[in-house]
């Protein structure tokens, strides 16, 4: 016959959770200040004496009273001992568990870290409430982070890549698609904004190993992991998405085992509704799925909420053991959550659940579990037991101790900084930037080798004009000079031969006239004289 966790007691009839079917998840529902938080503690409790670890997120910080023994001093002890009496709790003792505290931002318990490639584009898009087209864009980053080998550890990575991913859009847009500047300006802005909230604390390494979860101390109890989520709520959005993708780390980790005698791990989700809250459809169909399949790695997933109809019926569906404490009907809203609860329970003709839902005192709820086949057990009425762990909060003093002496240590106290994305990517635009800059400069000297060959050219060009210029104005001017001076005596002489023969414009003296004529002319013969110049002699 499986264990049983024990949950209290229907009129003396126990009323238990079977281990062997604690995986097929469930619910834990009521309104504030029904008890809720009691039978949650109780729950973790049962869990951790059968050896099997948990995980609950504290958002009050009244869980973490499970590493601290109850006390006959506290408020409630005497409460609490007389319903154990009631009920039959026979060996209720105070006791304290085997606590392990975790905290996002590193303050109320050890830091837990997970990369940016971890989380993924669809978490991430949820996370920063990206739009269609952005989430698009953001998938397009991760591709090319996983094709070019660039590790995406924390924000800063990825605003790197971001970065880059803005330079090459043009090139991008051709291969996957429209790549905006829009798109990427929006992205970074929300990632400013998810620094602004602490996200950045939760991205980085060392990186959280799920094998630190799962685990027993050495009297083979198991581990009670408590995340300090009082803080957290703040950014209601980070704390649905870490829880999320924790789910989905646990699915793709663990191995398959079937249904096991006994779940390794159990998750409690604390204000689940802030998992489902404006979820787009595709992060909702996740959720659905990580549910379903996840039992098959023997993990049970446990929902608390104040209202039931928080839970999409996709599910919903998928939660077989109910605990449903107390609901008001004061809205139309509350009234049909009622009806709702109601009608999901399996009908016991001795309880007409939709007027007893109302009626509920503190610390009473309506149980419905699994039987060994798998069906829902009637419901039935049930005084939940008291927890044997304090029901309050530890004291910083306390919770410092705590976190000294477990067995995670320092392990993800400091951070590690190892190459990645944003460095990979600095030291590639400085490459580029000195290459381009030898090209630069190769350029230039090339312009100035060029310019230094036409200036000689040009100088030698010159001077080689400059030579033949002064060779030809230097023939120039002796032929000018020679021709000149031919042409000049030949004028001359044409001149002045003019002159001679016309007596040298009159001043040459007739005496001279007649003396050239007979010496360079014959005179005409004349009757057997010849006369061979003016004024010679005649002779025979």
């Amino acid at each position: 016959m499986s264990e049983t966790i024990f949950i209290g007691s229907a009129d003396g009839r126990p009323q238990g959770l079977r281990l062997d079917k604690a995986n097929r998840h469930g619910l834990v529902a009521g309104a504030t200040g029904t008890g809720k938080t009691i039978t949650l503690q109780g729950l973790v409790e049962g869990f951790s004496k059968a050896g099997v670890p948990t995980f609950v997120a504290d958002v009050k910080g009244d869980l973490a009273g499970l590493a601290m023994p109850g006390s006959p001093t506290h408020k409630l002890h005497e409460p609490f001992t007389k319903r154990a009496a009631k009920i039959g709790y026979e060996d209720y003792a105070y006791e304290a568990f085997p606590v392990q505290f975790w905290d996002l931002f590193g303050q109320q318990g050890h830091p837990i870290r997970t990369t940016v490639t971890e989380m993924g584009p669809l978490l991430l898009s949820r996370l920063m409430n990206l739009s269609d087209t952005q989430e698009g864009v953001l998938t397009i980053a991760f591709h090319l982070a996983d094709e070019e080998g660039l590790a995406l550890l924390d924000l800063d990575d990825l605003q790197a890549l971001l970065s880059h991913v803005g330079e090459r859009r043009k090139e991008l847009t051709l291969d996957y698609g429209n790549v905006s500047t829009a798109s990427i300006g929006a992205i970074q802005r929300d990632l400013l904004q998810l620094r602004s909230q602490g996200g950045d604390l939760f991205f980085g390494e060392p990186a959280l190993s799920l094998h630190d979860f799962i685990g027993t101390d050495e009297e083979g109890r198991g581990l009670v992991n408590i995340l300090a989520a009082d803080k957290l709520m703040a950014s209601h959005r980070l704390y649905a998405t870490f829880l999320l993708w924790l789910l989905s780390e646990l699915f793709e980790t663990l191995p398959e085992v079937g249904d096991p005698d006994k779940p390794r791990l159990v998750f409690f989700f604390d204000e689940a509704h802030l998992l489902f809250e404006d979820a787009p459809r595709a992060l909702l169909e996740k959720v659905e799925q990580v549910v379903r399949l996840i039992r098959s790695k023997g993990v049970g997933v446990y929902f608390i909420t104040q209202n039931p109809i928080d839970i999409p019926d996709d599910v919903a569906g998928q939660l077989g053991n109910r605990v449903q404490h107390a609901l008001r009907a004061f809205t139309p809203r509350d009234q049909r959550a009622v009806k709702a609860a109601a009608e999901t329970f399996r009908e016991n003709p001795a309880i007409k659940v939709e007027d007893v839902i109302t009626e509920l005192k503190v610390g009473e709820a309506l149980v419905s579990t699994l039987d060994e086949d798998g069906a829902p057990t009637p419901v039935e009425r049930t005084l939940v037991k008291p927890p044997r762990s304090r029901a309050g909060v530890l004291s910083k003093e306390e919770r410092a101790a705590v976190i000294a002496s477990d067995a995670i240590g320092s392990r993800y106290d400091e951070v590690v900084d190892r190459v990645s994305a944003e460095e990979l990517l600095a030291e590639r635009a400085e490459r580029a930037a000195k290459r381009a800059a030898r090209e630069a400069e190769d350029a230039e000297a090339e312009k100035r080798k060029a310019k230094d060959a036409r200036t000689s050219s040009q100088t030698s060009s010159r001077k080689r004009m400059s030579d033949t210029d002064h060779i030809i104005n230097t023939v120039r001017r002796t032929i000018t000079g020679k021709i000149g001076r031919e042409i000049g005596k030949t004028i001359l002489r044409g001149i002045l031969g003019s002159m001679s023969k016309g007596g040298r414009l009159g001043l040459v003296s007739e005496e001279e006239r007649e003396d050239r004529t007979s010496k360079d002319k014959p005179v005409k013969k004349r009757r057997g004289r010849i006369r061979w110049g003016q004024g010679s002699e005649s002779g025979d």
